[in-house]
């Protein structure tokens, strides 16, 4: 079913300002990805933040145009299904993690911070810890050494018979 000019424009409108918001877009290929699949992917991909779109190319082109994601217009040919996320690693996440178990997925390319991705860009991208785990390692790191000075000074007040 084709769309008349105001729906196009609505389309648009919407993808416009998806990538206004996203800091990340990856392209997959969907060719023979069954319907069960493809709501598997869906809903992994609505609990982590990520907006998949199954879009017409051109419109997505037109969506793009003028955006820091407008380097990868020349990329989009094909069946291609569209992830934009906020969080610089969740569209990369969820597309690498089933494309791992899906091979009918094919992860075409990407767009992070003004920058095209290829496929090993988008898969370097999608093992980076989330933000929650580099937060933690960071707090982890800080509280280190204090723990550290914790230990030593209880051992000492041991060693010298003093009580804690």
């Amino acid at each position: 079913m084709s769309l008349n000019r105001s729906e196009k424009q609505a389309v648009i409108d919407e993808v416009t300002g998806l990538a206004a918001k996203a800091q990340t877009l990856v392209m997959a290929e969907y060719r023979g990805i069954t319907v069960a699949d493809m709501t598997k992917l869906r809903v992994d991909a609505r609990s982590k933040g990520v907006t998949l779109s199954v879009l017409k190319n051109t419109l997505a082109r037109r969506a793009v145009a003028g955006s820091t994601f407008e380097v990868v217009s020349d990329q989009m040919t094909g069946p291609l299904i569209y992830g934009f996320s906020t969080d610089a690693v969740s569209a990369a996440k969820v597309v690498a993690d089933f494309a791992k178990t899906n091979d009918k997925l094919v992860i075409r390319g990407g767009a992070y911070g003004g920058k095209a991705l290829d496929v090993n860009g988008v898969k370097q991208l999608a093992n980076i810890p989330s933000r929650e785990v580099l937060l933690a390692q960071i707090c982890g790191l800080l509280q280190s050494p204090i723990a550290r000075t914790a230990r030593v000074l209880s051992a000492l007040a041991e060693k010298k018979g003093v009580a804690a």
